[in-house]
């Protein structure tokens, strides 16, 4: 059974649970620790997954993490993809309401994904994320979520002339959203793949319809540092390369660093002042079958690097340690499902002189059709 029919194969059992990802999650509640997402902060990540289809449970969901706030917060990512149930569900809310920005937007990039022949689709495949601010936003706020796109289908590697992917996928999140495109702004992202060495990657494209405008990018797999303030330079990153490179070689000191990676925020005016960095491991490969399950140890190391860093609460670190687990049977009305539990990647976040924040993505899936 191929990825495609077991996720079908997932939904469909999810359906015959009916309820919510809300419904979901309220099942898992003594499967998260209580200091990474405190109950008042559990209640309002349940208020929002109860606004998702509980079918979303068959793609990867999850949390980002602040370890460097004391506070037991967190926000809230979904996955989805056209053609399946759960992207009826917002196609059909766009349809009866036309005040759901959030709906809107989903039917709007589906439509373009789902066109005969759609450049689209064959760069990224048919695959959106969404993440929602809910520990960093205001009380009885409802913000438009963050929304994501992954070159899986045909990924966009450095020094490989794929300009025209880079501005295909940037367009299509910049008008479901409802921006107006801008050519300063595609100017500098464009750049900044250009800037790119050979074998990396542009990652995935994000854009914050609730935040000051930008497009959000990852570019992973820098072998070495002399690359990444190359990269950093070329690019007109205005913040200290030394601090970035500070930072970096603390952690190569305390663990085995095999790549790198940078998030960077561009806007019409250049790139932002802050820097994502995400130090790899464990080098993972998204076609690869497995790509979802951690070995128990993988993390280890670099969770006792990043435990040397004082910003970090002693307390989250050690429950997130605790996060990856085996794959775990579960037994509902419908049949067995495995829940697969682990950490997708630690970002560190430079601005200024120095490193603000580390924030660990967490996720989840569950399957109807994996064996042990």
């Amino acid at each position: 059974m191929d990825i495609d029919q077991a996720v079908t194969l997932t939904q469909d059992r999810l359906a015959e649970e009916g309820g919510t990802m809300g419904d979901l999650l309220g099942y898992f509640r003594n499967r998260v620790s209580p200091v990474l997402i405190g109950d008042s902060e559990w209640e309002r990540v349940l208020d929002c997954a109860g606004r998702h289809p509980i079918t979303m449970g068959a793609l990867p969901f999850g949390f980002e993490l602040p370890l460097h706030e004391p506070k037991p917060e967190a926000d809230f990512g979904v996955s989805l993809a056209s053609g399946t149930r759960s992207a009826t569900v917002f196609e059909e809310r766009a349809r009866a309401d036309k005040t759901d920005e959030t709906a809107s937007s989903i039917a709007r990039l589906f439509e373009q994904m789902d066109t005969e022949d759609s450049p689209l689709r064959d760069i990224v495949g048919r695959k959106l994320m969404l993440e929602y601010d809910i520990g960093s936003a205001r009380d009885g706020e409802r913000p438009h979520p963050a929304m994501f796109l992954r070159p899986g289908e045909r990924p966009i590697l450095g020094a490989c002339g794929q300009e025209n992917d880079v501005a295909t996928v940037v367009d299509a999140l910049v008008s479901c959203v409802g921006w107006e495109r801008n050519g300063a702004e595609r100017q500098n992202v464009e750049r900044a793949y250009l800037a790119q060495p050979e074998d990396t990657r542009m990652d995935s494209f994000g854009v914050f319809p609730s935040r000051s405008r930008s497009i959000r990018l990852a570019i992973m797999g820098f072998k070495a540092d002399r690359e990444v303030r190359s990269y950093l330079q070329d690019t007109g990153w205005p913040g200290r390369i030394e601090a970035v490179e500070s930072v970096i070689s603390r952690f190569r000191e305390r663990a085995n660093i095999v790549r790198t990676g940078v998030n960077l925020d561009v806007r019409a005016d250049g790139p932002g002042p802050a820097l994502g960095v995400t130090l790899i491991v464990r080098q993972r490969y998204t076609k690869d079958a497995r790509y979802w399950l951690d070995g128990l140890t993988d993390w280890d190391p670099f969770l006792e690097a990043l435990s040397q860093e004082d910003l970090v609460v002693p307390e989250k670190l050690a429950a997130l340690a605790g996060w990856v687990s085996k794959a775990t049977p579960l037994f509902a009305k419908s049949g067995r499902f495995v829940l697969l539990r682990g950490i997708h990647h630690i970002k560190l976040v430079i601005s200024g002189d120095r490193l603000r924040q580390a924030k660990a993505y967490v996720f989840m899936v569950m399957s109807a059709a994996l064996d042990f």
